[in-house]
Parts: C-alpha cells; structure tokens; sequence
C-alpha cells in the first residue's frame, strides 16, 4: 500500500525492480502538488504496468490535497478517505481468498 506517495522502480531514484507476484495499490490525488506534480504519479503508473493487473491498481481521487487521509489535519478529504479506505478493505479480503 502506498498513500499520497509512491517510488520508481526504475531510474536514479529507483527501489526496483517490484517483486514478482506481490500486490499493491497506490492511493493519491490527482493534483495533490507532491503526488501528482512531482513524479510519484508516474511512479505508480510504470509500477502498475510493470507489476500488471490485477496485482498492481492506482487510483486518484479528485483533488490536490496532501495527507488527505489523515483526520487530523486540515488537507483531510472525508469522502475520498472513505472510497480509500473500502478499496484497501477489498484488496486486503482478496489477499486473505
């Protein structure tokens, strides 16, 4: 799982390649200046290719907030937190099938 953030697997920053067979998501903003403006959107992208479906999802949710799932700041977007929070609850049952 990765929020509001998510690494190359390729590249000079890179952690990759992803491991053969491991699920993620990816969970972000579509304008959130860090996420979707500074390359981690595209990083989510090239992993979901790399990793293929129905392993590897990223989703976006309207909005350019940051840390929009944390309750206790001002960014918190509830509606997106909870469509979030369903989408992890599912990916987490599936793994558990």
């Amino acid at each position: 799982m990765f929020f509001e953030a998510c690494f190359p697997i390729t590249g000079e920053w890179a952690f990759g390649p992803w491991p053969e067979s491991l699920p993620v998501q990816v969970h972000g903003m579509d304008h959130d200046e860090f996420f979707a403006l500074e390359g981690d959107l595209e990083a989510a992208r090239e992993l979901v290719a790399a990793a293929g479906t129905p392993l590897a999802e990223v989703f976006t949710y309207p909005g350019d907030a940051h840390l929009f799932t944390d309750s206790s700041l001002p960014s918190y977007d509830e509606g997106a937190t909870d469509l979030a929070v369903d989408r992890v609850q599912r990916f987490l049952a599936e793994l558990q099938a």
